[in-house]
């Protein structure tokens, strides 16, 4: 458990291990929920892709072979798949 203290403004600096453990980056957020009796909790805010963000990822994939839809559905899951390690070892 890590204790923090908050300053006169009512700010709070979390330690560098607690935003390694939530796995964030300076600039990235931290989104806090109430809880009853005066508790909180905070989890890493995780961005969420859009349909637009799957433009291009077969790109250089199919060298230029047509794919059918269980192909595709194989090249999306491994782009997926692909996106969310390299958020991971960020």
């Amino acid at each position: 458990m890590a204790i923090v203290s908050t300053t006169s403004r009512g700010q709070v600096t979390l330690r560098k291990e607690i935003f390694q453990h939530v796995g964030i980056k300076p600039g990235e957020k931290l989104e806090i929920e109430l809880l009853p009796n005066g508790e909180f909790r905070g989890r890493a805010v995780r961005k969420k892709g859009s349909i637009s963000d799957l433009a291009g990822c077969l790109k250089g994939k199919t060298n230029g072979a047509r794919l059918t839809i269980g192909e595709m559905d194989e090249a999306i899951g491994e782009a997926v798949v692909e996106e969310f390690l390299r958020g991971v070892q960020r």
